[in-house]
C-alpha cells in the first residue's frame, strides 16, 4: 500500500467522523437546537458530488468514506427534524 493510499484512508477516516459528535449530541440530548440546515445542505451536496467523483475515478476510498459521511449527514437531518420542537 503506497503513501498516497494511506494518506487517502487517514483523510477519509477524519472526514467521515467529523459529523459524528453532532449526531451523538442530538441523540443524547434529544434536541437539535443550533443545527444549521444551510451547513447540512451544503455538506449534503458536497458529499454527494464527492461520491459521484469517486465513481468517475473508480476510487473506493472516496466512495466509501463519503457514503459514510452522507449517512451520518442524513441521520442528523432526520433527527433534527424529529427533535426540532422538543425542549
Amino acid at each position: 500500500m503506497g503513501v498516497e493510499t494511506r494518506i487517502g484512508i487517514i483523510a477519509s477516516v477524519f472526514t467521515g467522523i467529523a459529523l459524528l459528535p453532532q449526531l451523538i449530541k442530538i441523540i443524547k440530548e434529544k434536541k437539535s437546537t443550533g443545527v444549521s440546515f444551510l451547513m447540512l445542505s451544503s455538506m449534503f451536496v458536497g458529499i454527494s458530488l464527492w461520491i459521484w467523483y469517486g465513481f468517475m475515478k473508480d476510487d473506493y476510498i472516496i466512495i466509501i468514506s463519503n457514503a459514510f459521511s452522507l449517512i451520518v449527514n442524513i441521520l442528523i437531518v432526520l433527527l433534527s427534524i424529529k427533535y426540532k420542537h422538543e425542549v
